[in-house]
C-alpha cells in the first residue's frame, strides 16, 4: 500500500485549441465514460493506506470541455474517500479558455490545485497556442488569469519552453510577474529538436532568468530554481509518487488504457508501446506494478549535482532517448544551468555558500 499516490485521468482527446507543440494527438471527440472514471478512482483508493493520499489529477484534451465529468468524479472520490480514511487533492491542468458556469465553479474549488497554461509573453504564447481559426488566445487567458487572481484562487502558470521561445524566458516570466502571477514552471518542450546553440540560448535564458526570481523574492516562485534551492538550503523536499511510471503512479486514457504518465497517452493507440498491461476495469487496484530501472547513464555516477538533479523523470528520458534511464544532452544542461544559478543567487543572498561543483 501506498502512502500517497497519483492518478492522472485523460477524460478527454477533445480541444477547443490547436497548439501547434501539442504532444496529445489529434483532437478526437472521444470521452472518458463515468463508470471508467470511477473504477480508476477506487483502484486507486485501493492502493492507498488509510490516512493515506490521493492526488487526483484531471488531463485533457482540455478537460473543462468535460466540466461535469469531472466534477462529478471528484464528488465521487471525495465520498469513496472518506469511507476508508484517504484524503483527496484534486488538481486540474487547463489552457485556461473555458471559463464560464461549471467550469469557473471547478477552477475556483478552493481545495482545487490549478495549473494554467501561459507561454510568458502574449506574442510568444500567440505564437503557438491558437484556435483552430488561427487566432491566438492570450488575450482570453489573461482575462482568465485576472479573474481567477480577483476571486482569491491561487494558481500556478505552466510556461513551455522551445527552442525558438528559449531566449525570451525571462521577459515571459518577470512579464507574468508584473501580471500577478507568483507560481511560475517552466517546462521545456522536450519533444522538439533541440541544436547545441538552442541549449547554449536555453542556458544563457535561465541565467538572466535567476537574476528575475532573485528580484521577485519572496512573492515569485519559478519550479525551476524553488527545488534546486530547496536542496541546496537542506530543506526536505516533499516526497510525491509523480515519475513512480506506474509503481505508485497512473495514468487512464478515455478508453481504459493504463499508462506510466499522462504524457505519453498521445492518441491511445493500441500499439503505444508505453501502453501498461491491463484494462483499468480489470483489476481491485493498481498495487505489484514495478516501474522500469531508472537512471542508469555511467556518466550520472560521477556528476557533482545527481543528488539534486531531476533527469530521474523517466517520460522525459523516454521521450529524449528512447530509454527511461537515460538522459540526453539537454536535460543534462537544463539541470546543472539551474544548479548553478540557484546557487549564485543564494549566495548573493547569503542564504548558502557557494557548492563550488555547483556552481561553477
Amino acid at each position: 500500500m501506498y502512502a500517497r499516490y497519483s492518478l492522472v485521468l485523460m477524460v478527454t482527446h477533445a480541444c477547443n485549441m490547436r497548439c501547434s507543440y501539442c504532444y496529445t494527438g489529434a483532437k478526437l471527440p472521444r470521452s472518458m465514460p463515468e463508470a471508467v472514471g470511477r473504477k480508476a478512482v477506487d483502484r486507486a483508493l485501493a492502493s492507498v493506506e488509510q490516512g493515506g493520499t490521493l492526488d487526483l489529477g484531471f488531463f485533457g484534451g482540455e478537460p473543462l470541455l468535460e466540466a461535469d465529468r469531472v466534477s462529478s468524479l471528484i464528488a465521487y472520490a471525495r465520498q469513496r474517500a472518506e469511507a476508508v480514511g484517504v484524503e483527496v487533492i484534486p488538481g486540474l491542468t487547463t489552457n485556461g479558455t473555458v471559463a464560464g458556469g461549471l467550469a469557473w465553479a471547478l477552477m475556483i474549488l478552493p481545495e482545487l490545485s490549478l495549473a494554467i497554461s501561459f507561454d510568458g509573453l502574449p506574442r510568444i504564447h500567440d505564437r503557438h497556442r491558437r484556435f483552430p481559426d488561427g487566432s491566438g488566445s492570450s488575450r482570453v487567458v489573461l482575462d482568465t488569469m485576472r479573474r481567477l487572481r480577483e476571486a482569491g484562487k491561487e494558481f500556478r502558470v505552466a510556461m513551455v519552453v522551445r527552442p525558438d521561445t528559449a531566449a525570451l524566458l525571462p521577459e515571459g516570466i518577470a512579464f507574468l510577474h508584473d501580471s500577478g502571477v507568483r507560481h511560475v514552471e517552466p517546462s521545456l518542450d522536450v519533444w522538439a529538436a533541440w541544436s547545441a546553440s538552442d541549449i547554449a540560448r536555453l542556458e544563457a535564458a535561465i541565467d538572466a532568468s535567476a537574476d528575475v526570481w532573485r528580484d521577485g523574492l519572496p512573492d515569485l516562485s519559478v519550479s525551476w530554481f524553488d527545488e534546486k534551492a530547496a536542496l541546496l538550503a537542506g530543506v526536505p523536499v516533499d516526497e510525491t509518487p509523480r515519475c513512480g511510471f506506474g509503481d505508485g503512479e497512473m495514468a487512464v486514457a478515455p478508453s481504459g488504457r493504463l499508462y506510466p504518465c499522462e504524457r505519453l497517452i498521445g492518441e491511445d493507440d493500441e500499439a503505444n508501446p508505453m501502453r501498461l498491461a491491463g484494462h483499468v476495469l480489470d483489476g481491485e487496484d493498481f498495487l505489484g506494478r514495478a516501474s522500469p530501472p531508472g537512471r542508469c547513464a555511467e556518466g550520472c555516477r560521477q556528476c557533482l549535482i545527481q543528488a539534486m538533479c531531476n533527469t530521474t523523470c523517466r517520460c522525459c528520458n523516454y521521450v529524449r532517448t528512447g530509454q527511461c534511464g537515460q538522459p540526453d544532452r539537454l536535460l543534462c544542461a537544463l539541470n546543472r544551468a539551474c544548479a548553478r544559478e540557484t546557487a549564485r543567487v543564494l549566495e548573493e543572498l547569503g542564504a548558502v555558500p557557494m557548492p563550488g561543483g555547483a556552481a561553477r
